[in-house]
């Protein structure tokens, strides 16, 4: 029941941003300083973990495509992990990746990375779960109200 639930809250638009289901996911804060970026950026991000594997999360098929990526595409440039470390740790595995928007059609509130098998907090063994890595679009980047990432990333 917690899977249907899952599957369908991830496939559902939503108007605004929302927090994983309780049960299935578990914040997971300390990764921020690992894949978020530096200084006040920090505040547009939330990191949760779950120890269901993505093929269940994901929905029915072709909603979210995902695809086995190198790590550092997978968890992007921004933050402070060790990439050769993340590298070596994954060796000749590949991170299973889907991305996709979370929101009203044409302006999406967020963005979201599923990665699976995601790396421990120690960058020392690989965890079987999913993790998942939310941007708030709507966070601003400025004081001026009218600019926010989605205006950024057009």
């Amino acid at each position: 029941m917690v899977v249907a639930a899952v599957m369908l809250w991830l496939g559902a638009a939503a108007a605004s941003a929302q927090l994983p289901p309780p049960g299935a996911w578990q914040e997971a804060a300390a990764y921020l300083r690992l894949f978020a970026p530096f200084g006040t950026r920090a505040g547009a991000y939330r990191i949760f973990v779950t120890t269901l594997p993505i093929d269940r999360l994901l929905g029915p098929p072709g909603a979210w495509v995902p695809a086995p990526v190198v790590p550092s595409d997978a968890f992007g440039q921004t933050g402070s992990y060790d990439r050769s470390r993340l590298a070596r740790l994954y060796g000749a595995r590949r991170p299973v990746v889907a991305r996709g928007p979370r929101g009203a059609a044409g302006r999406p509130a967020e963005a979201w990375t599923l990665v699976s098998p995601y790396p421990n907090r120690e960058l020392t063994r690989l965890e079987s779960g999913t993790m998942l890595i939310v941007v708030d679009l709507r966070w601003p980047l400025s004081d001026d109200p009218r600019r926010d990432l989605r205006d950024t990333y057009k």
